[in-house]
């Protein structure tokens, strides 16, 4: 390996070093000013596919008069669950007329403009569901989104209680109210998820490094390319189709927090070896750069080309988010090669007080920068050794282990409804509930049927003809006449089972009365983003497997290893799926695992797990080339095991952090892999792949000579 190159001592000398850093610093300020002009709307996650029926639905409904519009449904009941007296109905309507003479919130208003007039529209009056419930409609004009809408539900249910006597109830749900429930859930979230991202990385790098200071420079570092990203993508979000939703900034912080400490704890890990070596300090720090960079690079290219393979998604919020992460990814990525080395090279050796690297002195043991060998062994030399003893009976051991844990999967639930997917307090959730109690189930939640107008009467004998569901109301007719559209009540519980058989039955009813006959609403919306969920699952974890797959024979220039590696890493990500949907339902009483939560979690496990199995094995492949492939990989493991043991705790607890967020979704997905980090840190990196190495040796490297030989 050449000590130095041209880039390297580029990048660790002085002048070069804090060039580097002001043009950081410059784009830092340049991205945060454009960005703060850019209006960043906390808004749901796009998953309803455009090609999909309900989609269309919401598409033809615009050509009804206030197709556009949102609608909010108000719930009335008393809360002791008694009958509605005529005091409480009256007390109803005037809350209903003081909502409608609600002025829009300044947010609001931004949104429309000149248009801020006669936004808030009363669809119905109050109308008796049951003695013990009522309910009107009111629109909102379909301009007002994120936190526009968030603001106007708010003002829309102070103006309604405000009329309200002590002991009636008045909840506001429907679309509208669980849009502003979902931007209202993340106001100041993903700052409190950035600020216990970065408290946890420092606590973690202070133990890591032992130094009251060095743990300063990383964390800058990482959170600079963090509000780099986020500013970026709100600057590339208003400016091209990428949606920039309330997820996507938490889990990208998550993402370049996680990623980018592990890309420093390997350059600083490296870094401080070979200052046992090399006494000029940027010397050493262009030598540990060069050894590095192949090795993050490689890991980092693996989680862009992974996360990129979404875009094969049918659902636009994983086409987004993968994009998003990957423009985040590749900006850690500049950091963590440019702006740390230059920041490590303008601190010198000061960061590592009190205990300073010195040539010469291996006390660093355990994989935290000891040259290494066998007559100085710690305890991850012991374990790679012990490992290389007894292969087979290791590896045994843990696919047994890995394959229980993998059994968790067998009966687990896949599919939160929308009232289940918030773990903050939801009125809209609470009104859905309400009506749920007191009327059929289905009341919450009616579906829509958009059929050609003059095939209505045919389209309403075929539902009449269907049991479980009824039409409510009169038909209305489109702008230009030719479509009709049916509000139909189901009486199975909204996104359940029974539910989406009825959604089918209609829509095959519905269709073979009247060709080009369309069914929407929440529980067909739902249940066309599970089937296209399910879908995008089935092609793009093949497509993720086979990117890795063949960067990894790139990277190691060898077949035999990267199979191998890959069905490791696979076994890893599903014994995580599998213990996360056990703790999920028995340690934190989730109703189920969301749809989006394996397809996630398994690109995310896949993809980062792969991340440690690129910095062991290249370590390893250059060990061997002295030693043979089973000893090298015994001296990776006890170099490494402390870096990579430290990544993975720092990873796993930064994505345990997203358990921070509002929606149940992001908890399981931070629970699974995070899981799933701490299983492959522990037992596959560990024990797994040594014993692969140690059972198949020199083979590992075919059709590739070993690299003892190439020496």
């Amino acid at each position: 390996m050449p000590e130095n190159s041209l880039a390297t001592r580029h990048v660790t000398s002085r002048g070069w070093a804090w060039t580097i850093i002001a043009i950081a610093l410059a784009a830092f300020a340049a991205f945060t000013a454009v960005a703060s002009g850019v209006t960043n709307e906390s808004s749901a996650p796009a998953t309803l596919p455009p090609s999909s029926e309900s989609y269309k639905v919401r598409e033809a409904a615009k050509e009804f008069p206030g197709g556009d519009d949102l609608s909010a449904i108000v719930v009335f009941s008393r809360e002791d669950g008694s009958a509605l007296t005529p005091e409480d109905r009256k007390a109803a309507a005037d809350a209903l007329e003081a909502m409608v003479a609600t002025p829009l919130p300044t947010s609001a208003r931004e949104q429309l403009g000149e248009g801020a007039q006669d936004s808030i529209r009363q669809v119905s009056p109050v109308i008796p569901l049951a003695d013990e419930i009522s309910q009107a409609v009111v629109s909102i004009d379909g301009d007002i989104n994120g936190s526009g809408l968030g603001d106007t539900v708010k003002v829309l249910r102070n103006a309604g209680q405000d009329k309200l006597p002590d002991g009636l109830k008045m909840q506001v749900t429907g679309p509208a109210g669980f849009s502003a429930d979902t931007a209202a859930a993340f106001d100041g979230a993903n700052f409190a998820l950035l600020g216990i991202s970065a408290l946890v990385v420092a606590v973690l790098l202070i133990f890591t490094y032992r130094s009251p200071i060095l743990w300063l420079v990383p964390l800058a570092v990482v959170a600079l390319a963090d509000r780099l990203a986020a500013s970026a993508l709100e600057v590339i979000a208003a400016n091209t189709p990428l949606v920039f939703d309330a997820s996507t900034a938490g889990i990208m912080s998550v993402l370049v927090f996680g990623a980018g400490t592990n890309y420093a704890l390997l350059l600083i890990s490296r870094y401080r070896e070979e200052l046992h070596r090399y006494a000029d300090s940027r010397k050493a720090l262009a030598v540990a750069l060069r050894a590095s960079v192949a090795a993050i690079v490689s890991s980092n290219l693996t989680v862009v080309l992974s996360l990129l393979a979404l875009i094969a998604a049918v659902v636009p919020a994983y086409a987004s988010l993968g994009i998003s992460l990957a423009i985040g990814l590749l900006i850690a990525l500049v950091f963590a090669l440019l702006v740390l080395p230059a920041a490590l090279s303008v601190c010198g050796l000061g960061l590592f007080w009190p205990k300073v690297p010195t040539v010469g002195d291996n006390a660093d043991k355990d994989g935290a920068g000891s040259e290494g060998g066998e007559e100085d062994e710690g305890g991850w030399y012991r374990i790679a050794r012990a490992v290389a003893a007894r292969p087979v009976a290791f590896l045994t051991t843990m696919v047994i282990i890995l394959v229980a844990l993998a059994s968790g999967l067998f009966g687990a639930k896949v599919g939160l409804s929308t009232t289940e997917q918030f773990r903050t307090e939801s009125e809209a959730a609470d009104g859905v509930a309400t009506i749920a109690q007191y009327v059929s189930p289905g009341a919450a939640s009616p579906l829509n049927v958009i059929a050609p107008a003059e095939d209505q009467g045919t389209v309403l004998k075929a539902i009449a003809g269907l049991n479980g569901v009824e039409v409510q109301g009169p038909p209305q007719k489109s702008e230009d006449g030719k479509l009709a559209r049916l509000t139909v009540i189901a009486d199975a519980a909204p996104a359940t089972p029974e539910s989406y058989d009825q959604v089918r039955s209609l829509r095959q009813a519905v269709q073979d009365a009247a060709p080009g006959s369309m069914v929407g609403g929440l529980t067909a919306e739902t249940l066309d983003t599970r089937e296209a969920t399910a879908r995008d699952t089935a092609v793009v974890m093949p497509m993720i497997i086979g990117i890795v797959l063949i960067l990894l024979v790139l990277i190691l220039r060898a077949l035999v290893a990267p199979v191998l590696l890959l069905l490791a890493t696979t076994m890893s990500a599903l014994a995580a799926l599998g213990a996360g949907a056990l703790v999920s339902q028995y340690v934190f009483g989730f109703p189920a695992l969301d749809v989006s939560v394996p397809l996630y979690s398994l690109i995310f496990l896949v993809a980062l797990g792969i991340d440690y199995t690129v910095f062991l094995v290249l370590r390893a492949k250059e060990e061997a080339a002295g030693a043979g492939t089973r000893v090298g990989m015994t001296r990776a493991v006890g170099l490494t095991g402390g870096v990579i043991t430290s990544a993975g705790i720092v990873l796993a607890a930064v994505f345990a952090v997203l358990g921070v967020l509002p929606l149940i979704t992001l908890g399981q997905i931070g629970i699974v892999v995070g899981l799933g980090i701490v299983i492959d840190t522990f037992l596959v990196r560990t024990l797994v792949v040594p014993a692969l190495f140690a059972i198949v040796g020199e083979k590992m490297w075919w059709p590739s000579s070993s690299p003892k030989d190439r020496s």
